[in-house]
């Protein structure tokens, strides 16, 4: 027999199993018992015919089949959630390699041209200040 937690964790599958498969079963006479399975079964075997093994067997199938798909949700959120990670770590590695390459040949321009790096330097370094002279200047 299913359990009172199992029926209240899934109802909302397990209601829309029951309806599709006994369509005369009304919203109310299914709320009424909502949390209740010796209820449900009441009801249902009332309403249907049904004999209480064939009712539980249902019940129970439903429920099983509803855990289911939420373990196979679960199993693909957590697959997507893998990649994603793989995919934010590939990206890391790529990002860190091309810095590593950019700081590896500004340190070799530097040794080859010395004299002209520093007055490049010095030179971005003139302008920016100018720049940012101008725009203090502007903004008083």
């Amino acid at each position: 027999m299913i359990s009172r937690q199992e029926l209240e964790g899934q109802w909302s599958q397990v209601k829309g199993k029951i309806q599709k498969r006994w369509g005369d079963l009304t919203d109310d006479e299914l709320s009424r018992v909502k949390g209740n399975a010796n209820e449900l079964v009441g009801v249902i075997q009332q309403r249907t015919g049904e004999t209480r093994r064939a009712v539980e067997d249902f019940l129970s199938e439903a429920i099983h089949d509803g855990e289911t798909v939420a373990r196979q949700a679960m199993d693909t959120a957590h697959q997507y959630a893998d990649q994603a990670a793989t995919v934010a770590r590939q990206g890391y590695d790529d990002a860190a390699a091309q810095v590593s390459a950019g700081i590896d040949q500004a340190q070799q321009m530097v040794r080859r041209n010395p004299m002209e790096s520093v007055a490049v330097a010095f030179g971005a370094g003139l302008i920016a200040g100018i720049v940012t002279g101008v725009i203090l200047k502007s903004s008083r």
